[in-house]
């Protein structure tokens, strides 16, 4: 039986898919102390976060994906602290040569240079404004965050440029920067998303470890609704047998503090996550296990994920069809008003000293 580190999700430290060679420990009979051969076998990991400040080369990511809505986002960090077990983004690490496992969630790289990055980016001659995200990969308010404020310094030159943005984020410290955002909203400049998977404490203490659990997350969609700034609640993902049943119960209670909008994603488990997310549930819901990943496969086409686009975020069959019909009669019972597109032609790079003033 894999040992669950403390507040921690992933059960184990899967090798990176791009290492050619793997080592594995194993107990050839030698062992004298007692307990010895179980360690070596099962070492008991408990990591510490240890954040690296890497100065990134560039800091705006593009996509021409058809599933989503935007092209271009910016991601202050790799890895992320709240340790979701279902994260779709747990792959990237390995790139970083890093597990997507616990290293996930323990090995941060944060980006210090990323607003300077993000303020070259936005004055170059050739940059046309549309919209940029946050959030899409790992959480811009993350714990990290609290201590660098690498987000908020990057939302300080969005707001200088009137740059539009959208976020996607557990976190409520995303409230400490209200004073930016407010008067960026009131441009049509911004909106927030709130990602909420579950309402209940317990699961998401066991799913989320370290994200703010859900009725800080309400708390912050009541401030940000309060100021003025358009809300999403993300539900997101939806986790059959274990959170489908709470889809209306999310929106009316997302409806209640303030949001505006609501979307949801079904759960993908690319690469090392199926995995990952296999062995989380053995370790706290055996006896849900196989039900869950049934389920799974059959939203899957047979398989535990489906990288195709069209059906990649919603799934296909019975049971995505009956989720997307449910999600669609709440929406439209509870009255959310939907989202306005985020304006771009306020766009004017601000200038810098000993510029020369432009005539008009």
């Amino acid at each position: 039986m894999l040992r669950q580190p403390k507040a921690r999700a992933a059960v184990s430290n899967p090798k990176v898919r791009f290492d050619a060679l793997e080592t594995v420990a194993i107990d050839d009979g030698w062992s004298t102390r007692e307990g010895e051969a179980a360690a070596l076998a099962d070492p008991p990991p408990d990591p510490r976060t240890t954040i690296t400040l890497e100065p990134a080369k560039s800091i705006v990511a593009h996509n021409d994906s058809p599933d989503i809505g935007f092209d271009q986002s910016i991601n202050p960090y790799r890895g992320c602290e709240h340790g979701c077990i279902y994260c779709y983004a747990r792959p990237t690490h390995a790139y970083l040569g890093l597990s997507p496992g616990l290293d996930f969630e323990t090995k941060i790289i944060a980006r210090p240079n990323a607003a300077a990055l993000l303020d070259a980016e936005l004055r170059r001659p050739s940059y046309v404004c549309r919209h940029l995200a946050v959030g899409t990969n790992t959480d811009p308010y993350q714990p990290a965050e609290n201590r660098l404020g690498i987000m908020r310094a990057c939302l300080e030159v969005m707001a200088a440029f009137n740059q539009p943005v959208s976020i996607t984020t557990k976190g409520h410290l995303v409230t400490r920067d209200i004073d930016i955002l407010a008067p960026m909203a009131a441009k049509g400049l911004v909106g927030v998303g709130i990602s909420i998977t579950t309402l209940d404490r317990a699961l998401a203490r066991e799913m989320e470890p370290r994200a703010s659990v859900p009725a800080k997350r309400l708390d912050a969609i009541k401030a940000l609704a309060a100021a003025g700034i358009p809300v999403t609640v993300m539900v997101a993902p939806v986790i059959p047998v274990l959170t489908d049943h709470e889809l209306e119960r999310i929106m009316a209670a997302a409806k209640e503090a303030g949001a505006t909008n609501a979307a949801y994603i079904l759960l993908r488990l690319p690469h090392e996550v199926k995995d990952l997310f296999g062995e989380w549930l053995e370790a706290r819901f055996p006896a849900k296990a196989r039900h869950v990943l049934s389920l799974v496969r059959q939203n899957r086409d047979g398989k535990l994920n489906d990288a195709s686009f069209g059906a990649r975020m919603k799934g296909q069959g019975e049971f995505a069809r009956l989720l997307s019909t449910r999600f669609t009669m709440a929406k439209k019972r509870l009255g959310f008003a939907g989202s306005a597109a985020l304006v771009t032609d306020l766009f004017r790079p601000p200038p810098r000293p000993g510029d020369q003033l432009r005539l008009l």
